[in-house]
Order: structure tokens, then sequence, then C-alpha cells
């Protein structure tokens, strides 16, 4: 065969310049593909990258096979798969490229793999993830792909020093390409001076050429319109600057090879890194398909083809040494350039960021494709969901995911990136990240202890806390209940006189673990309560015993933990100071009372790290599911839509206690956020405005027909309806961390600091005030009301009082409710079943006929869970405070104050705050005792007043 017959891409190799495949599929290379090119073409190597990566994983079956096989041996992030469905296509990639290695002993037949594109601007991130992946394949004719950054350089110069070749990808100019060429001889240098070997390690320094001609043509465009432009010498530089720009740089090379420092290196057996011709393809039609192969071709470089280039090449392309020709042309054409204002060194940096962009934006979409074939194959072992949104909420939660992709909020919520938010101090309260991952708690110590307490014959378990500290094993014990193995746990978060009493009744002080739980140890609540707890467990098993009836759950350092020390008690367990309450319940605070129950912590966790893994750090917000529930909670709240109303079934009902604090706490501050409706009877579309979010939690095993016909009938109505679906009440874990990531996305949403409760506190100072003042005078300050009605008296504004009855009262109060407004309930009475009926009868009296929200609490329970945003929060609620005196009182160990009084003093303290805040607030005091008949009067009254 002579040479003009010959196949163009062979004699191209013969002329020394290396033929590579910029294209990478596990289809292609069981067809035989790699082998045919390396037969037929000369190929001597492979290049991959994200894009490439996404057009063979995220479409088709080809990698199905492996990828249930993956997820069958063990759950995993979608990042995870992916590099185990990349490494293995490397592999064979190198594999079938070995022999070209070997027969030319290490300057050719590579195969390269990019680290990811995320870490384009992180030097110390992509060292470690080339030293993984370079582990991972375990081939010496691998090569990992770095870009070329500033920050990419250093990590180019180390990982020669290791010994790992490297293929420096997005170089555009000559200024970066010289800075990457010094890179790579330092780190030969280091690695010859530490006397190690440097032969059989190879670099190429990619130089990407279609992109800076797309980008220069469409700036001479531009230029071509203004006026006075000189048209002649603008076109003449069309489709030439990308080349002139690459011959430039083979004549930096050429200059660094012929110095003494690389001869002294050759010496030793290096190989100089090669010029690596990349984005061969023309983006312009008019240009022909082999133009940057054609005019580039010259002895120790590489040109790196997409496969339509190849074949176009294999058909009709010329074979000359054209690189060193015309060099100084092309040193003019640039010159020109420069003087024609077409700005070349900008257009490099420009395109260095959107080449990092873009290949950020193909990882995206190839690790949402590999994340949504997991989810699929997963199947129940994830939670499920579905969202029917109106056009416009979904069109502006669709611009939300889009633009947290380009914004890399996933991977900056992982990475405790303050600037997500408002850039003060949440960096310092995404502990609860790594309690998900089951970091924060020692299962073994929690099952030894629930052992213990077995053996021991413990029947009951008392968790005396607040907010965080009770919610969430309140919920847990609701849903999961006592295990057969494990001790009946009762969550008490109340300083009312009756419910305190009704727990002692519940239980036998010899049988029963006190579980003191509070974060910063030096709650009121949790206290007190322990005081009056362990007089009494002393006074039923002795002084010398109490102590290994309580256990203690705090953080390090905290006054809870001194005095439980001092105290002998059994087991002290630390928390993450870095949690916040609401975010705890998968810290020590919720998952020692899980244990305490007989539960296995271990498989909870494992059951849990699913919806972990799912809303990781690789998964990308469209597909996440925290990230999407957290877009459209916070554009819901951002178009109006801040009610955010939970309807549960049966198995789950008690969820919605824990999702108030989270939700409130969280978004409810600086006059924005979240009001959460829980309890509210679930009525039809007619009675609901156009400020709700519906999110129905529903447990498959529940007989939910009739639930799912209501809340349908909402979403016909056109309201957004959010659907979750747990297989079964042991998968809540996975609810707990999908909410408490979608509540840190709705916080950046809405533009607030999702970790601090600014506006709780508040009320903690003024009820420390009132207690303070009546240790020292044995009283409250008197206070005189609006208006008395038998045994209902009424505080408030005086423009209240009315004609002095409980209907004209009440009537004044709810007038002041208008579109938009939520109703509150906020009661200091024994939470009970027959007083939670009542209040969610009134409750659903005002929503029906006032078509407003409607919100209820006990307090002082929903002082560390809902106030936050009551006080904090959107200046919409009308608040009815209903207190009552005791129908029995009980003193606290130590002091002369007593919990009714407690309670009496929170009550007032959290009115003067709802006061100051300007709200609309009216106190309603049943007088007596007996609050079911002033409950009943109530309710009676606002129906009459509400027709």
């Amino acid at each position: 065969m002579n040479q003009t017959t010959k196949n163009p891409l062979v004699r191209l190799a013969e002329a020394g310049q290396a033929i590579w495949l910029d294209f990478l599929s596990r289809e292609f290379l069981a067809q035989g593909g790699l082998d045919k090119l390396v037969r037929e073409d000369s190929l001597t190597g492979v290049t991959s990258n994200p894009s490439i990566f996404e057009k063979a994983m995220g479409h088709g079956e080809s990698y199905d096979e492996q990828l249930h096989a993956i997820l069958y041996q063990a759950d995993a992030e979608p990042g995870d798969v992916y590099e185990q469905l990349a490494v293995r296509d490397i592999q064979h990639a190198a594999d079938a490229l070995r022999p070209v290695y070997d027969r030319l002993k290490g300057k050719d037949g590579y195969v390269s793999l990019e680290v990811s594109p995320y870490l384009a601007y992180d030097t110390e991130g992509t060292l470690n993830e080339a030293r993984r992946l370079w582990k991972a394949v375990d081939r010496p004719n691998l090569m990992i792909k770095v870009p070329g950054t500033p920050q990419g350089v250093p990590a180019i110069r180390q990982l020669i020093e290791d010994g790992i070749n490297v293929n420096v990808t997005l170089l555009f100019s000559r200024d970066a390409y010289r800075a990457v060429a010094l890179a790579y001889i330092d780190g030969l240098e280091a690695r010859a001076k530490a006397g190690k070997p440097v032969d059989r390690l190879a670099s190429v320094a990619s130089f990407f050429i279609s992109r800076i001609d797309s980008r220069i043509d469409k700036n001479i465009d531009e230029a071509l319109k203004k006026p006075g432009a000189d048209g002649d010498r603008l076109n003449a530089l069309k489709g030439k600057i990308a080349i002139a720009n690459a011959k430039l740089a083979y004549q930096d090379y050429l200059g660094l090879i012929g110095e003494d420092r690389w001869k002294a290196l050759a010496q030793k057996g290096a190989q100089p890194q090669r010029l690596l011709w990349a984005s061969t393809g023309t983006k312009n039609p008019a240009y022909p398909a082999t133009l940057y192969v054609d005019e580039l071709i010259g002895p120790d470089t590489v040109n790196t083809m997409p496969a339509p280039t190849m074949d176009a090449f294999r058909e009709k392309g010329t074979v000359e040494t054209t690189l060193t020709r015309d060099v100084d042309t092309a040193r003019r054409q640039l010159e020109d350039a420069q003087k024609l204002g077409l700005d070349l060194d900008g257009v490099t940096r420009e395109l260095v960021e959107d080449g990092t962009r873009q290949f950020s934006d193909a990882f995206d979409a190839l690790l949402g494709a590999v994340a949504a074939k997991r989810m699929t194959y997963l199947g129940e072992q994830v939670n499920g969901v579905a969202y029917e949104l109106p056009k416009p909420l979904a069109e502006a939660v669709d611009k939300c995911l889009d633009r947290a992709r380009a914004d890399g909020w996933v991977r900056r919520l992982w990475q405790h990136d303050a600037s997500m938010w408002t850039g003060q101090q949440e960096d310092r309260w995404v502990g609860w990240l790594a309690a998900g991952q089951g970091k924060q708690v020692d299962a073994d110590a929690v099952a030894a202890l629930a052992r213990d307490l077995q053996a021991e014959r413990y029947t009951h378990a008392v968790l005396l806390g607040m907010g965080g500290s009770s919610l969430g094993p309140e919920v847990l014990a609701q849903t999961l209940g006592e295990s057969g193995q494990g001790l009946a746990l009762h969550a008490l978060d109340s300083t009312n006189p009756e419910e305190i009493c009704a727990v002692e009744r519940g239980i036998d002080f010899a049988r029963t673990l006190f579980i003191v739980s509070s974060k910063s140890g030096s709650t009121l609540e949790p206290e007190i309560l322990n005081a009056h707890f362990h007089a009494a467990t002393v006074a039923a098993v002795g002084q010398e015993n109490a102590g290994k009836h309580f256990i203690a759950i705090t953080d390090p350092g905290s006054k809870l933990e001194a005095a439980a020390k001092q105290a002998g008690y059994r087991a002290i367990f630390h928390g993450d100071p870095t949690i916040g309450g609401r975010y705890s319940v998968l810290s020590v605070f919720g998952l020692v009372p899980l244990g305490v129950m007989g539960h296995n912590v271990a498989h909870f966790l494992e059951t849990t790290q699913t919806m972990v893994r799912a809303c990781g750090p690789s998964s990308p917000p469209a597909v996440n599911p925290g990230v999407r529930l957290g877009a459209v909670l916070g554009e819901a709240a951002r178009a109006g839509r801040d009610k955010v109303t939970i309807f549960a079934s049966p198995a789950v009902a008690s969820i919605g206690s824990w999702l108030e604090q989270l939700l409130a706490e969280s978004t409810g501050k600086h006059g924005k956020g979240i009001v959460p409706v829980d309890l509210e009877p679930i009525g039809t579309p007619d009675v609901y405005g156009q400020d709700r979010v519906f999110a129905y939690v529903r447990c498959a095993e529940d007989d939910t027909a009739q639930l799912d016909a209501k809340v349908q009938a909402l979403a016909a109505a056109g309201q957004p309806v959010i659907r979750i679906t747990l297989p079964r009440p042991a998968a809540i874990g996975q609810e707990f961390f999908r909410w408490e990531v979608a509540t840190a996305i709705a916080g950046a949403v809405i533009g607030i600091d999702p970790f601090d409760q600014p506006d709780v506190e508040a009320s903690k100072i003024k009820t420390r005030a009132l207690t303070d003042a009546y240790e020292k005078t044995g009283q409250l300050p008197a206070e005189t009301p609006i208006a008395e009605d038998g045994d209902l008296a009424f505080y408030g504004d005086k423009s209240l009082a009315a004609d002095g009855t409980v209907e004209g009262v009440l009537k004044a109060h709810l007038a002041r409710l208008g579109q938009g407004d939520y109703a509150a309930v906020l009661a200091y009475v024994a939470r009970n079943a027959a007083h939670e009926r009542q209040i969610a009868s009134l409750r659903a009296t005002v929503r029906d006929r006032r078509k407003v929200a409607t919100v209820g609490g006990f307090g002082p329970r929903f002082l560390h869970s809902t106030g936050q945003a009551y006080k904090g929060g959107p200046n919409s609620g009308v608040f009815l405070q209903i207190t009552a005196d005791p129908a029995r009182d009980l003193p606290i160990p130590g002091r002369k104050i007593s919990f009714g009084t407690v309670q009496a003093a929170q009550a007032s303290g959290d009115l003067q705050v709802l006061a100051e805040r300007g709200r609309r607030y009216l106190r309603v005091h049943i007088k007596g005792g007996d609050v079911e008949s002033g409950l009943a009067r109530l309710a009676k009254a606002v129906k009459q007043v509400t027709n």
C-alpha cells in the first residue's frame, strides 16, 4: 500500500502525532470498538470526561446490571455508584491499551479519567481524589485528568512527584500551559531528588482548540457591527486564532525541552509532557470537519478526536507537518487580534470558567441519572414522594432547583458553607449531617444500656426535656412503641401539675428510668422536673439507689453533666455542640431513648441512611429528596403559601409535632418564615385559602382510603400537595433527615439562618424575671382583666372589652383576622386527649368560618417549638392564649415557687413578648380549675360569633 492510499490515521501516527479517541462507553468496549481502532487506525489512547460518561451512563441499560449488583451488595451514594461504574470502564479500556503501552515502553497507550469537576478550584480535594482514583483503577497506563486552574497547578506538581500520570485539562492560554509545564518539571525534579525513577511517568497538556474560535468568531461578529470596524482585518482572523494560539504554544514547548533543566531530566529517562490537542471537532459548519487536525500535525503531540472527527479524517484527511509552518503568520494574527480588541486573554479566562461549569453541568446530569436509577432500584427501601403543584409554583421550584444546581448548594451544604445562608455562623450548626450518617451515637453502648435495664427488670422510662430534646423521642415512642424487649417511654415536657401527676400514676418508681435530656443543661423545665422526680425516686428507693434510675443526655461541660456526676447517674451521653436541639433526633437525644425502648439503633440508622445517601453531596438538587422538598417549601413561602399544613395517617400521626418545631423555629424569624399547621382536622377545599401547602405523610400499612380521597380533592382544587409514603413506621428516620435537609434549604431560599432562634430567649427572659421575683416576694405581679364573664377573665387590649361578655370579647378579637392570617390557640392547660379534642373543634370552627389557617399548642411545650415563629415570623397571627387555675399544684424541691406558678409565669412572659412584638393577642383565663367546662364555653361562643 502506497502513502496516498494508506489510511490517513495510520499516516498521522507515522508522522509522530498520537491518535487518541475522545469517547468511551461500555457498549463500545463490549462490541470491540476500541480494539478495532487500535488494530486498524493506530489508536494509542482514550480520553474521557463527565460529558462523555453522561452520554454513556445516563441513557440506555448498558450499566444497569453492574449498578444493580453494586446496590445489591451495599447501598451507596450516586457519586460512589458512578465511580464504580466508571472505574470498570477505565480498567477495561486500560487493559485493551496495555499492549500499546508495553510496546511503546510507557510513552503511549493511556486512558484518562477525570477528577470531579467540582474540585477544579480545590487543590487538596483534587489531590485526595486523584490519589484515590489512581489506587482504585490500579493500572499503570492510567492518566488522571486535572484541570489547569491556578488551584490545579500545585496538585499537578505533587501528583507527578507521587508518580501518578497526569492529563492536564482545560488549557486555553499559553500562560496557563507554561505554568503546568513547569509544574510537571518541578514534580519530576522533586522525584529525582528523592531518588525515585522518572521514566515510565507520563503527562499531557490538553490544549482546547475549537472553543477559542467559537468565542473569538462571535466577538468578531460583534466588532463588525461597530461603526468604523475594519471588516477586512477582522474577517481575516475568523477560524484562525485557535490554530495560531496552539502553534505558538508548541513553540513554547520546543523552548522548554531545549533548556538544560529539561535535558538533565531527559538523561534520567524522563518523557516530555506532550501537548494534546483537545476539542478538535469543528463547531462552525462552515469550517472543514478536519480543520483542527489538518492544521496541528507535528511530532511528539497528541490529537484526541471525537468519533465523527476521526471518521472524517479517516475518509479525507491530509497528513503534512503543519504545526511548525507559518509560525510568524500565527504570531501576527495574535497581534492583530490584540490590536483589534478581540481580547484573547479575557476569552481564555472565560473559557476556563465556562469549561469548568459545562463539565460540572454534565457531571450533575450524570449523577442525576445515576441517582434516579438508584431510586428506581431501591423501590420501597427509600420513602416515596410525589408533588402536585400549581403551574406557577412548579415553575418557580424548577428555577430554584436549577439555581441550586448551578450554585452547588448540595455540595456547599455538606461542606458546611455558611455563605449558603447569611454567611454568619451557620457552619457551626450542621453537625446533624454527620449524625444522620450514624457518626454521633455509639449504638453498641446504647444496646448495652438497654440490655442492662431489661436484666434489672425496668419497665418504664420517663424523658424529662423540652423542645428538640423531647419531641423527637416522643414521636419515636408513639410511632414505634416499646419493642417488647425494652421500656415503655413517656416524654414529659410540661410544668402543668396535672400532667406531672398523670405520669406519676402510670409508673412504678422502683422500675423506672428517668432520662434527663437538655442540650444546654440549664433549661428551666427539665431542671425542675429532675428535682421533683429525683426527690420522689429517693423517697421510693433510697438515696443510695436513686442514681441508677437516672441517665443524662447533654452537651459536654454542661451544668447538667456536673449535677449528674455528683448525683451518681448510671450513664451520661454527650451530645454534639454543633447540632441544634430541633435537628438532634438522629443524635443521642433521639437514639438513646430509642434504644432504651428496646429498638435496634444500628438497624434504625441503617434504614435512615438510605435517605441520607439520597440527600448526599453527590445527589443533584432535582433528584435530591431533601433539596427538592426544601425548594418547594421555600418557594411556596416566598409566593405567600407559608402555612404548611400537615396531615398524617395513624401509624405516623405524631410526626407533625416534630415537624412543627423544625419548620417554625428554623424559618420563623425577621418577619419571614413558614407557619406549620398540625392537628387541624382536614376539611373540604372551600375552607382553605391560597396561603397553604399540604404535606401528607402516610404509612403504607395504614388504611388511608378516606384520607387519600380528601387530600386528592385538595389537589384537584389547585392546592399544592406533597405526598410522602413510608412503607412501614420504622422508616420514619428517613423523614427526619429528609425534612432536616429540606428545612435548611428552605432557609436558604427564604434568606434566613435556619439554625438560630433569636426570639425564643425573649420568653425565657421574661419568665426568669417573674420566677426570680416570686422567689423573693412569694407572688407574681397582679394583672387586671379587661373583662370578666362568669368563670372567664380576659386580658389584652382594652379595645377588645366590648360589652364584657365572652361573645363580645371573642367577636372583637376574631374580627382582627384577615386574609392570609392564622389563628393560634395556645393553651396553658394539661395536654390530654379531652383537651386536644376540644381545641381541635374550636380550631375547625374558626378555620371553616373565617377561611384562615389555625394552629394550636400547649404551653410551655410550644414555647420551645413554634413559639419562635409566632414571635419572630410574619405578623400574621391572631393569638388566643388560654390559662386556667390549676386543679392541684405541686411544690418544686428547693424552691418557693410551685409548678403551677411556673406555668403561670411562663404564660405571662409569653404574653408580654407577644405584646412587645406587636402581635394581636387575647388571654382567656378559666377560673376555678374546671378546664373542660371553660373550653366548652369558649367553643360555643366562637361558634356563635363566627356565624
